[in-house]
């Protein structure tokens, strides 16, 4: 039998889980099963869990029927245990590197105890780390093994689940269990103890316990928390009537009261769990459970005679805390403009119900995914009226392809619509964030995001001091504005929810802006490449890098050197930076003869893509999109390893690994024209890579993901519509499959032959 077993439930933390199974698989000792249970959790957890068992023979998962909590989840994978000793983590804790071997260490010095305590820190959502508090104690009872009466201190250990080893033995022999509900882990977490014949203690930190901000009971205020007076209640009751009836000396029972006092008090104090309304009632059910089972003698806090006199003796505090938020407040509304205070004003106004306010990158005009939902909105839900948020100016300044769909209303950002619209418009549609939003009951926010993260985003970015973006708690502000986050592959679902953490839904819908790939047939395939000018049957290469040269605003390629090394069998359509364009002097004779076309400013991304014959990009996240298409790409990786140091990435792009790239990869103009000229950038080594990755990363795209947004959020359907199995999906043809059907049509029986053409 393994020498421990350790049990992990997971609900809902799918962006932490596999760093938590990661965590136990790679400690040094080996002698583990991880008892991983899946509790029905509306996410990809359970599919994570059996990835890592098909991996793993120590990972053993366990599914349970019907969702049952953390305590109840815990039970249940101990009852599959076969471990000298039981170790329980949440699903997004971490087992600190050598804890295992330090445990059992420990605990063969202490000839088997039945419980091992040891140390855990505390991680906030930016990983600042701190101390338990616990550590005192600890180091005080780190000398031999005890019992509880023998050292009462230990008592005043934090009561978790995820802070001890239990002998299995013990485990059985005394029926513990978890409660079924918040505080599930108070009773076991004292019972474990009290009823122990040998304790030892060991003085390092073995789980760092991650600090949720946002949709977990024990940051969500309300009456759950008068749970903890049941928890209470049950312990005392086992204690009396349980095998640890005989094993609780009365000074135990008074050191446990005091304990059970201090919490109580602590969860009545914090404002985050006891909302204002519910405090009296709080401190009613606290003070009865206090006086129910205080031992003869002991004391009783002189602020339990009543909630006056408790208030009374906790006044000074609020009145200093009362007066901190007055202050605040007087700063913030100085600093509002006048129609900052209009938009507060209008809040109180009553919702449109029909009202969707749409905005795009960062507001500058209409574009990318809630482009692609209002279209859809406007085609399945006509009752709504879309309206779009645009910075003044934009439209001329931002191109063509930004521009306001036809027939849709905008308006200006910062204007007194713009207040009017954001403060009332029942839905908001966002890849970035609405400015001055604060969102309120009611409505409903859908954040769709740019793409595909490959860089890191979010909290996860911290790391790095050249990643740019808003401070932190800004960003942190806007993720608990949205109800609802889209994803387009199980990739990004975790990704999200780690980096943005707040309590938002996780669409595992696909990218919206992606559904034209499915839609679009030959005819617009050809339709495409006439109006972009590319010459018949010519290969199309579309550049399109992320980076720019900042000394010059150009792309990170030298482009004449790249078409003369491609050739005159090749045409380059070039997608710089939508706003900056190919200000290359030297170009301009390349454009005059068509072998280079600059795209830079056209209006529709998703038409170059269906004109191409392959992608060559750098970084951007225009790979995961084109991906769809399973059309060639080629990847520019000059450069990689500045980004992978300053920004920090998500997987090896250039790794040559199935599911990390798409597809041929090359450092240089040279390499590139040689990837095409020996035609390796269509080869069959590309083409299973280029599966690989789209099996990964397009794994939600099959044209439907604007009506799934529409359904769910716009119209509220409970369930999102099926995704079409991966053999059913059809994506829009290539321009030499377009060209066969042409000539199949016409019975011409045309081929591709002759000059190519590369679109950048």
């Amino acid at each position: 039998m393994p020498r421990f077993s350790v049990i992990v439930p997971a609900r809902g933390v799918q962006g932490f889980l596999r760093d938590c199974l990661d965590s136990v698989l790679d400690e040094s000792h080996r002698d583990v099963e991880l008892i991983a249970v899946d509790d029905c959790s509306p996410d990809a957890g359970g599919a994570i869990i059996d990835e890592y068992a098909r991996r793993d023979p120590r990972v053993v998962p366990l599914h349970l029927r019907r969702p049952s909590g953390a305590g109840p989840s815990r039970t249940a994978g101990a009852a599959l245990a076969s471990g000298d000793y039981l170790l329980f983590l949440d699903g997004d804790d971490i087992l600190a590197p050598g804890a295992l071997a330090a445990a059992d260490a420990r605990l063969r010095e202490c000839s088997d105890p039945d419980v091992l305590l040891f140390d855990h820190e505390r991680m906030d959502v930016w990983e600042r780390r701190s101390p338990s508090g616990d550590g005192p104690l600890l180091e005080a009872a780190r000398d031999g093994v005890f019992r509880a009466a023998q050292r009462p201190g230990v008592l005043g250990v934090a009561p978790a689940a995820w802070n001890r080893a239990v002998r299995r033995d013990h485990w059985t022999g005394r029926g513990l269990s978890f409660a079924d509900g918040p505080y599930e882990d108070v009773p076991y977490a004292y019972e474990s103890l009290l009823t122990a014949g040998r304790i030892a203690a060991l003085d390092r930190v073995c789980v760092t316990w991650r600090e949720r901000r946002r949709g977990s009971a024990a940051t969500t205020p309300g009456r759950h928390h008068f749970v903890v007076v049941e928890r209470y209640d049950e312990l005392f009751a086992r204690l009396g009537d349980g095998p640890a009836a005989s094993a609780v000396p009365l000074p135990l029972l008074t050191v446990l009261h005091a304990r059970m006092t201090d919490r109580l008090l602590a969860v009545l104090d914090d404002t985050d769990r006891i909302p204002p309304a519910d405090r009296a009632a709080f401190f009613r059910a606290a003070s009865d459970c206090i006086r129910r089972h205080r031992p003869a003698g002991a004391p009783l806090p002189a602020a339990l005679r009543s909630y006056r006199a408790y208030r009374s003796l906790h006044g000074a505090r609020g009145l200093r805390r009362d007066l901190a938020k007055e202050l605040r407040d007087r700063g913030e509304a100085a600093a509002r403009t006048a129609r900052r205070r209009y938009y507060g004003l209008r809040l109180h106004a009553p919702l449109d119900d029909d009202l969707v306010l749409y905005g795009a990158y960062g507001s500058p005009a209409a574009g990318c995914n809630p482009a692609a939902v209002e279209r859809k909105a406007r085609e399945i839900a006509p009752q709504l009226r879309g309206v779009w948020a645009v910075r003044e100016g934009a439209g001329a300044a931002e191109g063509a392809g930004y521009a306001v769909p036809e027939g849709a209303d905008r308006v200006t950002v910062g204007s007194r619509r713009y207040w009017e619209a954001l403060a009332r418009a029942r839905y908001l549609v966002t890849d970035g964030d609405f400015p001055g939003a604060t969102g309120r009951p009611g409505q409903t926010c859908l954040q769709t995001h740019h793409g595909t993260p490959l860089q890191t985003v979010g909290l996860d970015a911290r790391r790095h001091a050249a990643a740019p973006g808003p401070s932190l708690s800004r960003l942190l502000e806007h993720a608990d504005q949205w109800d609802f986050c889209l994803s387009a592959n199980q990739h990004s679902s975790e990704i999200w929810e780690r980096a943005y953490p707040s309590s938002y839904e996780t669409l595992a819908a696909g990218f919206p802006r992606n559904d034209r790939y499915f839609t679009a047939t030959a005819d617009d395939v050809r339709a495409a490449r006439a109006a972009l000018g590319v010459r018949p049957g010519a290969t199309a290469v579309l550049y399109a890098p992320a980076r720019t040269d900042p000394a010059t605003t150009a792309p990170p390629l030298d482009l004449v050197r790249l078409a003369g090394a491609l050739g005159p069998r090749f045409q380059l359509l070039v997608r710089a930076h939508p706003h900056r364009g190919v200000p290359d002097p030297r170009t301009a004779a390349l454009r005059e003869e068509g072998a280079l076309l600059d795209v830079s400013g056209h209006p529709c991304f998703e038409d170059l893509c269906l004109a191409a014959d392959a992608l060559l990009t750098d970084f951007s996240p225009v790979l995961f999109d084109y991906a769809v298409l399973d059309r060639p790409i080629v990847v520019h990786t000059a450069g990689w390893d500045a980004v992978r140091l300053t920004r920090g990435v998500y997987f090896d792009l250039p790794s040559g690994l199935p599911g990390d790239t798409p597809g041929v990869t090359a450092q240089d103009e040279a390499a590139i024209a040689g990837a095409f000229h020996s035609g390796r950038w269509d080869g069959p080594a590309a083409a299973s890579l280029r599966s690989a990755f789209r099996s990964r990363f397009c794994q939600y795209d099959d044209g439907l993901a604007a009506e799934r947004v529409v359904r769910r959020v716009l119209l509220g359907e409970d369930e999102l519509l099926p995704a079409l199995p991966p053999a059913e999906r059809r994506p829009a043809p290539s321009p030499r499959a377009a060209e066969r059907a042409a000539a199949q049509q016409d019975g011409a029986g045309l081929t591709l032959t002759g000059p190519g053409a590369v679109v950048v």
